[in-house]
């Protein structure tokens, strides 16, 4: 008895489906508590961040101010967003941050002094020279100090450091003066090795126009040589004119010192009088502080953020095109997305208080047809009001169609722009495939053509004879547009076209551009032709940048999830990564090369 009613106390095991249902459940559970956790740590994390950034903007209080201009971070054309910044997508600071603070700065009694920081910005020398012209305009304004300190310095931050009152650079430190060098990469012996053949088709006259050189040359053309030593000769000239006159010191003796590396080394540059002390960041600290009464440094940003926007009732609306020209709109990457610049000209136009469009170009170039959508919609803009152009380091190919239309066109003397052309390339794989890789394919086709644009064979006569057509075609379009923007003949443009790059100096010359200067000049020249006082205007930019929690729930929406993941991964930790490449068109009107001006 004593045994049975033991058995009888005994629960019967649970069966295999009702095992697994419960594990399944069990799982579900915890998932769906992880992922409220999560939820919940990132709304906490949004939150904080949120309440940071707001904060952000508050008024900075006291006095007896440096305000610091880091160029230690990368610099971009557009202030990044608050979600962009949080997420940590963008940790620089931006040309227009820098601007305001330095415009701002001559007049306000609380500051006493601007140090620049320099060394790994990356700054080009377009944004210097836009830089630097801010800086002369502070001088002229104020007699505040101006103090560079770097612990290395490239070329184009020394020449914005010549603006300054003093430089100082670290003792160990290095500053880059020895004149531009330009190189480019060639591909083609990698490519042999490979067994992949790229064909390059281009127009006849279009010598100049590159970028498929890399593909299919071991060298540089003679035309691309000539073009290369052209620009980097006019940039480095208006250089040391300006160097030469900050620092009192000869265009000679400055290309002696780059010539024979005697600014190199921090002794050597001294002595060269490149830089007018030898010291640590601590010790220019101190030196605000001791020799023009600084407490304390603010960063520009910082600063720029503080200071409070004007309410005139006239606006200047201001669009930024920087990055490659691609369609769709923007994923949060940095580039010119047609469909988004289409939309921010065309609501600009409707603004019945914006009285003229500011579009700054910084962009090497890009997809055909989102250039061609955008340089229709700068000329419908056009009807409406004034839209001037102010071109930062690149304007080039599809970068210049979208500008040529403008009212005006401002560039700096540094820009590159120009390169009115068309490319494409088609790589051939089957040597690869099949000597490397073991790989064939055969086909089956109803048409002679079917296979006429196929990766893994030679392209056909036919194929070829119609590319070649479709790049004829969109160079004399492209050359018929820069002529009708311009008010120049289609002759005069094609003979200063051919995908030649220009400096904006020698884009003025040949009626590229009207004037050069900054996006400053840029918004004076636009009040002027609307006919406004520029001092009674304000700017808004196009499109308007939406509000920390409007950007997060678009960024979450089920539509958006392919393109913000990896952004938002950051925050809540169970979203998976995911890495969104643009498809490239297949024809190109793009900077005829990737080159680094050293």
């Amino acid at each position: 008895m004593e045994t049975n009613n033991n058995k009888t106390n005994l629960k019967e095991p649970l069966g295999f489906g009702k095992t697994m249902l419960a594990s399944a459940v069990g799982v579900a559970i915890a998932f769906v508590a992880l992922n409220v956790i999560g939820f919940i740590m990132g709304i906490a994390f949004l939150a904080a961040a949120m309440s940071s950034a707001s904060g952000s903007s508050t008024p900075i209080t006291g006095d007896h101010i440096a305000i610091e201009m880091d160029l230690t971070v990368p610099i971009y054309e557009r202030t990044p967003s608050e979600f962009m910044t949080i997420v940590g997508s963008s940790k620089g600071t931006s040309i227009e941050q820098l601007l305001l603070g330095i415009e701002h700065a001559a007049a306000d009694s609380r500051i006493e002094a601007l140090y620049l920081h320099l060394g790994g910005s990356g700054l080009d020398w377009a944004q210097a020279e836009e830089l630097q012209e801010a800086l002369m305009r502070f001088r002229q304004q104020s007699d505040k100090p101006i103090i560079a300190y770097g612990e290395s310095m490239s070329q184009p931050e020394y020449f914005l450091a010549t603006s300054a009152d003093k430089i100082a650079v670290h003792p160990s430190g290095m500053i880059d003066f020895r004149g531009i060098g330009a190189e480019v990469v060639f591909y083609k012996g990698l490519l042999d090795k490979l067994g992949v053949h790229m064909e390059l088709i281009r127009p006849t006259s279009c010598a100049y126009k590159s970028a498929g050189e890399t593909y299919v040359r071991t060298d540089m053309s003679d035309a691309n040589r000539e073009q290369v030593r052209s620009y980097i000769n006019s940039t480095w000239n208006y250089a040391l004119q300006v160097m030469s006159q900050n620092r009192n010191i000869s265009p000679q003796q400055l290309n002696h010192i780059a010539d024979n590396l005697l600014g190199s080394l921090p002794d050597e540059a001294l002595k060269s009088h490149l830089v007018d002390t030898l010291c640590f960041e601590q010790d220019i600290k101190s030196m605000l502080k001791n020799s023009h009464g600084v407490q304390r440094i603010v960063k520009a940003n910082r600063y720029a953020q503080s200071i409070s926007s004007n309410t005139h009732p006239n606006r200047i609306a201001l669009i930024y095109a920087e990055g490659n020209v691609v369609d769709g709109t923007g994923n949060g990457s940095v580039a010119v997305y047609g469909d988004d610049i289409v939309e921010a000209l065309n609501a600009a136009a409707k603004d019945a208080k914006v009285k003229a469009i500011v579009m700054r170009v910084n962009s090497p170039g890009g997809a055909v047809t989102a250039s061609e959508s955008m340089t229709k919609a700068v000329i419908e803009a056009k009807k409406k009001k004034p839209v001037i152009v102010s071109m930062s380091g690149l304007a080039a190919s599809a970068g210049y169609e979208i500008s040529c239309f403008a009212t005006k066109i401002v560039a700096h003397p540094t820009t590159l722009t120009g390169s009115i052309g068309v490319f494409a390339t088609i790589p051939e794989i089957s040597n690869l495939l099949r000597q490397k890789l073991g790989v064939t394919t055969d086909t089956v086709m109803t048409n002679k053509n079917s296979t006429g644009l196929s990766l893994y064979r030679p392209l056909t006569p036919d194929a070829r004879a119609m590319l070649q057509k479709n790049v004829e075609d969109f160079y004399i379009t492209f050359t018929q547009r820069v002529a009708d923007g311009r008010h120049l003949s289609r002759t005069y443009v094609d003979s200063i076209a051919r995908g030649r790059v220009w400096t904006g100096i020698q884009a003025k010359q040949i009626g590229l551009v009207d004037t050069l200067g900054g996006l400053p000049l840029a918004f004076r020249i636009a009040a002027e032709e609307a006919q406004v006082d520029f001092d009674e205007c304000s700017i808004k930019v196009f499109p308007a940048e939406k509000s920390l929690w409007e950007e997060i729930m678009e960024q979450v929406s089920d539509e958006q999830d392919e393109k913000i993941l990896a952004k938002i991964n950051a925050i809540i930790p169970f979203y998976s990564d995911l890495v969104s490449w643009s498809q490239m068109e297949p024809i190109q009107a793009r900077l005829p090369f990737a080159i680094k001006l050293y």
